[in-house]
């Protein structure tokens, strides 16, 4: 058994795509340790300049020794947001509303054993993040075209890719390779509906759960969204070279109000390659390719049929900390993509999310790191609601600092 290899499966699972904690406690048998980072920005997008929270965490890491090998850990993550967001509101009176401090990310219990594995349960970084992680080092824009941050770039808990809540994972490795298989527990329900087409020939832009269930029976669909079900190999090939391949599965179940029933399934599946350590002096390349089905959702919510993903960056960390880097990242569906009636939408536009990401880091030292980025869209949303797609994904330079704790 490849100790080394384990050790860094459990690494994976604890906070992907680095490891950064600062232990507090310790004795014979229990350890704590807190770890994450403060990562503070400037940035120009939309004609616009502010001040942003660039994924602030904080986390806490438990440790126990038990007997005959094993051992018992947990971890909590929160988000934090240190720079602060109030909005004023008009409701008869002026008010100002501030958004939470803290929102949870990771939350998990597992044991593990050098020759039988780790078994873990919880909210954790999901079996597929292991095939694409290799592109996901960007700061500001990182990767949402590998299927990780599904839902119109939300963090992958829905169907396990990313942050999957109620995830049930194992993990283990055998000499060079090391593999995760997941089962994620849940049950879930809503409504959708077709949209109606109004005056003019344009179709309404969207419509509330209450308002898909009033229309139950007529023009309106009952969803359930259960298990998925998820696996990932990663075969360390050479010091330098790692190859990795996956897939996740899930199932819609749709129920129509006469009565008749249909299956959609949310397939993604993919591979990737990386070439030599992000953090370590000299060339690092990475890419990632992906086909899925049913698995995400354009940028105004509506589910994407079938598209395919690519994912890639270069970067190069010179003696002196200076670590440029450039990447690219296209996901395509092309058009007619929509399910319908199934999914609520009319399949009149084209998807092509496609960018350039461009940016230095000046690593001062391991834990504190200055960096612009810079991104450049080439995205194509032609159709009748172009507009309304291309409103998150414009050009767009940042400046920041992210300091690890």
């Amino acid at each position: 058994m490849n100790k080394t290899l384990v050790a860094t499966a459990l690494a994976a699972i604890f906070l992907v795509p680095s490891v950064s904690a600062i232990e507090i406690y310790k004795d014979n048998k229990n350890a704590v340790e807190i770890g994450g980072f403060i990562d503070a920005r400037v940035i120009n997008t939309q004609g616009e300049t502010e001040v942003v929270n660039g994924a602030s965490r904080i986390n806490f890491g438990f440790n126990r020794e038990l007997t005959d090998g094993w051992k018992a850990f947990a971890k909590l993550e929160w988000g934090v947001n240190p720079v602060g967001s109030s909005d004023i509101v008009y409701n008869n009176r002026f008010e100002s509303v501030q958004e939470e401090f803290f929102y949870n990310r990771l939350g998990y219990a597992g044991l593990s054993h050098d020759t039988y594995g780790t078994l873990t349960i919880g909210k954790q970084w999901g079996a597929w993040y292991d095939v694409v992680y290799n592109t996901n080092y960007g700061f500001v824009w990182d990767g949402n075209t590998a299927g990780v941050y599904t839902y119109n770039k939300d963090d992958g808990a829905v169907n396990g890719v990313g942050r999957g809540d109620k995830t049930v994972q194992y993990r283990n490795a055998f000499g060079d390779v090391s593999f995760a298989v997941q089962a994620q527990l849940k049950n879930s329900s809503f409504y959708t509906c077709d949209l109606r087409k109004l005056d003019g020939g344009k179709y309404e832009p969207e419509v509330s759960q209450e308002e898909c269930a009033e229309r139950w029976g007529n023009d309106a669909q009952q969803v359930e969204f259960n298990y998925t079900y998820g696996a990932a190999l990663t075969y360390k090939a050479t010091d330098m070279l790692t190859l990795t391949a996956g897939v996740n599965r899930g199932e819609f179940e749709v129920s129509y109000g006469n009565g008749e029933q249909t299956t959609a399934v949310d397939l993604i599946y993919g591979a990737g390659i990386t070439w030599g350590n992000f953090d370590n002096n000299g060339l690092y390349a990475a890419a990632n390719v992906n086909r899925q089905e049913n698995h995400d959702t354009d940028n105004i919510g509506r589910l994407i049929k079938d598209a395919y993903g690519i994912e890639s960056l270069v970067s190069y960390k010179f003696d002196n900390g200076l670590r440029p880097f450039i990447s690219y990242n296209v996901l395509d569906a092309g058009k007619d993509y929509v399910i319908q009636p199934n999914f609520n939408a009319k399949p009149t536009d084209e998807f092509k999310r496609q960018f350039v990401v461009v940016g230095l880091h000046f690593v001062w030292d391991p834990n504190t790191v200055l960096y612009v980025e810079a991104r450049k869209d080439y995205s194509d949303f032609s159709g009748e609601h172009e507009a309304r797609m291309a409103l998150s994904e414009s050009d767009g330079v940042a400046i920041g600092i992210r300091y690890t704790l």
